[in-house]
């Protein structure tokens, strides 16, 4: 369902997980990201994109290589696509693939569209690369930590920041990457913030907001609760660290898992 719509940008949000997929329109292209879960889910979107294309130029960019966000790749055949190059490397493609399968097999999940990894056709090297389309400028930079293959995206002139699965307003860090790596990611939230005249934070799951406060809450929330993670396991402090799991939203064996890994990439980097 739409959640969130304003002066070209128009974002979906899945019933599950909170997970946002958004349509950016400008004068010289269509944008979608991350168009997922449920089949009738990726229809709206598809339906949505076909109500106001026009015509135009149609890019598809994905965020990083997560499962839930790569699920509706073959919804849009046409597009031209866009995505790091750790995802286009990706060295778990068909994990990612199997997860998509068993999901559909648990919930008898037919979808009228091919289940592949996408193929990357506008590779994203290095921060400050740009693409730029007639008036339409879109600023990359690399975001590692929650997944070695994440990007930040930034579309001028909207001022809309595009975050993948960072600075949600209620998901705390998930590492899958690197924990120094998520640190590094967040100084660079605060650099683009401070650069780039933002508009509208679309983050991969939950709401997004327009307040430039609620933006740095977000980032100062991460960087708070990550450091203290840092500390407890650095200090094997047992406590602390059941702590700060009972503070993840959702608890579920999900969240369990996620703080688990958590856990163990810190002791891997910082012990």
């Amino acid at each position: 369902m739409i959640i969130f719509q304003k002066d070209g940008l128009t974002v979906f949000q899945s019933a599950l997980w909170k997970t946002t997929s958004s349509v950016i329109e400008t004068n010289d292209l269509i944008l979608v990201v991350d168009p997922t879960w449920l089949p009738h889910e990726v229809q709206e979107i598809q339906q949505h994109v076909e109500h106001i294309r026009n015509g135009k130029d149609l890019y598809l960019l994905f965020t990083h290589g997560d499962f839930d966000h790569i699920i509706g790749y073959h919804a849009f055949p046409d597009a031209k696509v866009i995505g790091s190059k750790g995802m286009q490397e990706h060295p778990r493609k068909q994990y990612k693939l199997d997860l998509i399968q068993s999901f559909d097999n648990e919930y008898y999940v037919e979808r009228p569209y091919a289940i592949e990894f996408p193929t990357i056709d506008i590779v994203i090297e290095k921060d400050g690369q740009q693409l730029v389309l007639g008036d339409t400028t879109i600023t990359f930079y690399l975001s590692p930590g929650h997944t070695h293959d994440g990007l930040f995206t930034f579309i001028e002139p909207l001022g809309i920041w595009i975050t993948g699965d960072y600075l949600s307003d209620f998901e705390l860090p998930y590492l899958f990457d690197s924990a120094k790596a998520y640190l590094e990611t967040l100084q660079k939230s605060f650099m683009i913030l401070n650069k780039y005249h933002v508009e509208v934070l679309v983050p991969g799951h939950g709401q997004a907001t327009e307040s430039k406060e609620e933006m740095e809450r977000r980032i100062d929330l991460a960087k708070d609760y990550l450091e203290r993670l840092i500390n407890a396991v650095s200090k094997e402090d047992a406590e602390a660290v059941l702590g700060l799991k009972k503070e993840m939203s959702f608890p579920s064996n999900f969240t369990k898992e996620c703080h688990e890994e958590n856990v163990a990439i810190i002791k891997r980097e910082y012990s």
